[in-house]
C-alpha cells in the first residue's frame, strides 16, 4: 500500500482508457499518457494526453516523451510512480540514444517492420537505440521511492521486457544480439550508419548496456501483466460455445508467416468434426515480409491466404488486430468465406498474385471483406475466428 503522492504516466494504444481507469484508484498528483493521434479520447484528471505516431515514430512522440520523461524525474523518496503501458508503446515512447537522431530510429523500424521481423527482434534493435526503453524509464525514475508498472500484453509470451520494449524491465537482450537482428533481417544499406555506429560501439563495451536482471533498480519495481492475448482467445471461445459452436482453441500461438497461418486455420476447421458447429480460435502475431508497393496487414494477408484454402467451402475466417487496426490500413483486418475467392476474380483481382505481391487490401475491399472497427482503446495482438455450421 502506497500513501503518498503518484505520478502517473504511460504509452500504448491502450494507455487513455488504462489511465481513467488508474486515476479513479490511484487519484494522481499529474500525469501524461502518450497514445496514437487517432485516439483523442478524455483525459482523467490532472493527467494530460499527448500524442505520437504508430508504428513509426514521429516528432510529436519524441516532444511528447521529453516531456513524460521530466514528470518522471521529478519524484522524490515518498512518491510512487505508476506506468501504464500497452501494444504501440514502443513507438510512442520515442526517445533516440546519442548519437542516433529520430530520421535514424524512424528509417530502421520502418525497415525492419517491412522486413518480417517478429516483435521480439524489432524491440531488441529498438531498446539499444534509446535511453527510454529496456529500462531507460526505471532510471528516469531512481529518486521515486517505487514504480509499479501495469501492463496489458500485445506479444505472445508476455514478456514485459518486450511489452513496449520494456521501459520499466530488465532487458536479458545486448547490443550484440541487436547486432545479430540487423545482419538476419536487413541488407547492409538498409541500416543507417549511425545506427550501426552505436550497435557496434555498444558490442564492444564502450557503451552502457540497458538495465540487466540483477540490477538494484529492479528492488524498487513490480511488474503485472493484467490481460494478454490468451485473454481474448478464451473470451472468444465463450462468445462461440454461447452462440451454439463448439470452440477448438489451438494450443500454439499463431507466429511465423501469417499465409501459413492462415492456412493452418482453415485447413483446421475443414478437418474438425462435421456433426456439430465448430468454431477453431487462435490469437497470436504473425509477420509479412512486404513486398514494395503491397498494401495491408498482417490479419488481411492471413484472412486472404484462408479464403484460398476455404474456396468452394461452407466456412468463414475472421482475422483482426484487437486493436482495430491492422497495418497501415483503416481496417482491423478482414473476415472471409468460401466465396471470396469468386468474387475477388469477378471483381479482376487473382488472389494468388496478390498474395505474392503481399497486396491483400485492394482484393478485400473489392470483395467486401474488410472489417473496420475504429481504434478499440485496447491491445492484446490479433485474434482469429473460424466457424463452419454441421454438415
Amino acid at each position: 500500500m502506497h500513501r503518498g503522492p503518484v505520478i502517473l504516466v504511460g504509452a500504448g494504444k491502450a494507455a487513455a482508457a488504462m489511465a481513467r481507469a488508474a486515476a479513479t484508484v490511484a487519484q494522481p498528483r499529474s500525469g501524461i499518457v502518450i497514445v496514437p493521434h487517432d485516439q483523442p479520447g478524455p483525459a482523467p484528471e490532472r493527467v494530460e494526453i499527448l500524442h505520437g505516431a504508430h508504428p513509426v515514430p514521429d516528432a510529436a512522440g519524441k516532444s511528447a516523451t521529453a516531456r513524460l520523461v521530466a514528470l518522471v524525474e521529478t519524484a522524490t523518496a515518498n512518491t510512487l510512480v505508476l506506468v501504464l503501458l500497452s501494444g504501440g508503446g514502443s513507438s510512442l515512447l520515442a526517445s533516440p540514444a546519442h548519437g542516433i537522431t529520430l530520421a535514424d530510429k524512424q528509417a530502421v523500424t520502418a525497415a525492419l517492420l517491412a522486413s518480417g521481423a517478429d516483435i521480439t527482434a524489432l524491440n531488441t534493435v529498438r531498446r539499444h537505440c534509446s535511453t527510454v526503453k529496456g529500462g531507460g524509464l526505471l532510471r528516469a525514475a531512481r529518486h521515486a521511492g517505487a514504480v509499479w508498472t501495469l501492463l496489458l500484453s500485445d506479444v505472445v509470451d508476455g514478456d514485459p521486457a518486450t511489452i513496449a520494449s520494456g521501459p520499466t524491465a530488465a532487458d536479458p537482450t545486448t547490443y550484440a544480439d541487436a547486432l545479430h537482428v540487423l545482419r538476419r533481417w536487413l541488407a547492409p544499406e538498409a541500416v543507417p550508419p549511425r545506427v550501426r555506429a552505436r550497435l557496434e560501439s555498444g558490442a564492444a563495451g564502450a557503451l552502457p548496456e540497458t538495465v540487466k536482471p540483477g540490477d538494484p533498480l529492479l528492488e524498487r519495481t513490480r511488474l503485472e501483466v493484467l490481460a494478454d492475448n490468451r485473454s481474448a482467445v478464451t473470451a472468444a471461445a465463450e462468445a462461440a460455445r454461447r452462440a451454439g459452436f463448439e470452440p477448438l482453441v489451438l494450443s500454439e500461438a499463431l507466429e511465423g508467416d501469417a499465409a501459413a497461418a492462415g492456412r493452418r486455420v482453415a485447413g483446421r476447421l475443414m478437418e474438425g468434426p462435421t456433426d456439430r458447429a465448430v468454431a477453431v480460435i487462435a490469437g497470436g502475431e504473425t509477420t509479412v515480409r512486404a513486398v514494395a508497393g503491397g498494401r495491408g496487414g498482417r490479419s488481411q494477408h492471413l484472412a486472404l491466404a484462408a479464403a484460398v484454402a476455404l474456396d468452394g467451402q461452407d466456412g468463414v475466417v475472421l482475422a483482426a488486430g484487437t486493436d482495430g487496426s491492422d497495418g497501415p490500413t483503416d481496417a482491423a483486418g478482414a473476415c472471409v468465406d468460401g466465396g471470396t475467392v469468386t468474387r475477388a476474380g469477378a471483381s479482376g483481382f487473382d488472389v494468388a498474385a496478390a498474395l505474392a505481391a503481399t497486396d491483400s487490401h485492394p482484393v478485400l475491399v473489392a470483395t467486401d471483406d474488410l472489417v473496420r472497427t475504429g481504434p478499440t482503446g485496447t491491445n492484446v495482438a490479433d485474434l482469429v475466428v473460424a466457424l463452419r455450421p454441421a454438415c
